[in-house]
């Protein structure tokens, strides 16, 4: 299972970024985070950078995993319906569940998701 953003596991270097022009402030070969934007999405996928996508449906997920989405995240009422279409198509990106707490990694692993990441990590309160 994937953990991103516990403070007992390390993790790779992320960025969570709102527009293409903040992508000259990051880390060279760090993972940047985004809320669905076709715009950064594009961006990322004709420039080979590694990133991972907020999506909010299931159109979304697929089109961040068509673009080579390293990460498709989304909240716990999402997970497992991506999940599910995550397996039968055979995606590459990794399903990610949003949590707030350790206390929910249990339950998502539960759902066979691949992996969790912090709420705080993507800018969000």
């Amino acid at each position: 299972m994937i953990i991103i953003g516990d403070t007992l596991i390390p993790y790779e270097e992320t960025f969570y970024i709102s527009s293409i022009d903040e992508i000259s402030n990051t880390k060279p070969n760090s993972t940047l985070l985004f809320e669905y934007d076709e715009n950064i999405l594009k961006y990322c996928f004709e420039n080979c950078l590694l990133f991972g996508v907020v999506t909010n449906s299931l159109k979304e997920s697929i089109y961040a995993n068509s673009l080579q989405a390293r990460y498709i995240i989304c909240s716990n009422t999402l997970d497992k319906k991506i999940k599910d279409i995550a397996e039968n198509y055979m995606f590459d990106s990794k399903v990610l569940s949003i949590i707030d707490s350790s206390e929910q990694i249990e339950s998502v692993a539960m759902n066979k998701i691949d992996g969790v990441i912090y709420k705080d990590l993507l800018g969000k309160s």
